[in-house]
């Protein structure tokens, strides 16, 4: 099993970090300190549990785990905190564990064995097709101290920047820490078109299509008459079809 720990207090961290490779067999692949460097590592790898703090900086715990138990195959999560007042929150969102400050050996030893001693998975059979829900016409853009839930409808286009993505609305844009390519598996698929390997746009916002070089075409959004996006060649048939062009 692969861990993180997210713990801003060094002394606790490491505690923790000996207590699991001294009771169990569980690998601790990272360690982070800050709420919004932990979401970013959890975007971009499997892990199996988090041992989350609930007082740390940029996103706090309680946060990071709404945000976790929305996914359809979370990691295993174990709230680790001075502060029972969590606790019945905590279990709303179906923790593994909640375990209170300092540590207790024992108490951590027998939750280490509880996880370890967990079934696998079975093999899922293949999911048959879902129509699009009001639920996934939202977006969890992650902020420096919440996430916000963002409707969908509101974007007009994002566009990628090295590892970043800046998603544009008419009210302003974020910037989120994730590749465009996996924002837009995030996106409703029938109004959302990944028309170039840095850009994605709403075709419902499309006010323009221009000819471009080569055969391609280059597209104007209302309220953005200033920016022009282009089409690639290897995504021309494809908008060519959905376009009806």
């Amino acid at each position: 099993m692969k861990a993180l720990i997210v713990e801003d207090e060094y002394l606790a961290r490491d505690e923790l970090k000996w207590l699991i490779e001294n009771h169990s067999s569980i690998e601790v692949v990272a360690t982070q300190e800050d709420g919004l460097a932990a979401l970013r590592y959890m975007q971009e790898h499997d892990l199996d549990v988090v041992f989350l703090d609930i007082n740390i900086p940029s996103i706090d715990g309680m946060t990071l785990a709404r945000s976790l138990h929305k996914q359809s195959n979370p990691p295993k999560i174990v709230i680790v905190t001075a502060y029972k007042e969590h606790a019945a929150e905590a279990f709303e969102l179906e923790v593994f564990d909640y375990i209170l400050k300092p540590f207790n050996e024992q108490r951590v030893a027998n939750t280490l064995k509880k996880l370890e001693n967990q079934p696998a998975p079975a093999a899922a059979a293949e999911p048959a097709p879902q129509p699009v829900t009001a639920a996934k016409r939202t977006v969890n853009i992650p902020r420096k101290d919440s996430i916000l839930v963002l409707p969908a409808d509101l974007i007009y286009y994002a566009r990628a920047d090295e590892k970043l993505t800046y998603v544009h609305t008419v009210k302003g844009h974020f910037v989120i820490p994730t590749s465009i390519g996996d924002f837009a598996e995030k996106l409703p698929a029938d109004t959302f078109f990944r028309c170039h390997r840095s850009w994605c746009i709403n075709t419902s916002k499309i006010r323009e299509i221009s000819p471009w070089f080569n055969g391609t075409y280059v597209i104007k959004l209302h309220n953005f008459d200033d920016v022009e996006i282009p089409v690639s060649r290897s995504h021309l048939k494809e908008f060519k079809q959905l376009m009806q062009l």
